[in-house]
């Protein structure tokens, strides 16, 4: 299979390729020099508000927030803050995620990465490592976009999926 799906410190195979990683925010305490990538296109990943949306975290963000007057408190860690929410669902996610790949941008690396697999490379499409189910998530909608065809001067389908 051309294209491929890991999280991004699964251990790297042979036949991985190009392994590519496609998260919006870079892993931590990863150094540069011991990437287990080839490249990082970010933009391939969800944007942070879809990301914020399908993990509940919309609200204010905790380095943005106002000061307290004095003897105030948040609350105890791991209390839900005042703008959380129910996390978006998969079926409200996918159109969403499926919209912000019709950028100029997107659409221009997933045609590239098209060509590539086109050309007989393995490209291996890397996620995060909190990622655990390869069914429902980003990768796989990517994966399903790049093998597809259907970016000729179209625009993709809403569920990433090839139309007969």
């Amino acid at each position: 299979m051309p294209v491929r799906t890991k999280r991004w410190n699964d251990p790297a195979d042979a036949g991985d390729g190009f392994r590519l990683l496609v998260c919006r925010i870079r892993p931590r305490g990863v150094a540069k020099a011991g990437e287990p990538w080839d490249e990082w296109w970010p933009d391939l990943g969800p944007s942070r508000d879809l990301l914020d949306d399908f993990h509940g975290k919309r609200g204010v963000r905790a380095e943005r927030r106002p000061a307290l007057p004095a003897g105030a408190h948040r609350g105890r860690v791991g209390e839900p803050s005042q703008g959380s929410r129910e996390p978006i669902s998969w079926d409200a996610y996918v159109p969403r995620y499926l919209d912000e790949m019709r950028g100029a941008t997107q659409l221009w690396r997933i045609r590239d990465l098209a060509r590539r697999v086109g050309e007989g490379d393995t490209v291996t499409l890397l996620c995060s490592s909190a990622c655990t189910d390869p069914a429902r998530c980003h990768r796989t909608l990517l994966a399903r976009l790049i093998t597809s065809g259907t970016l000729g001067g179209s625009r993709p389908p809403r569920d990433g999926l090839r139309r007969a």
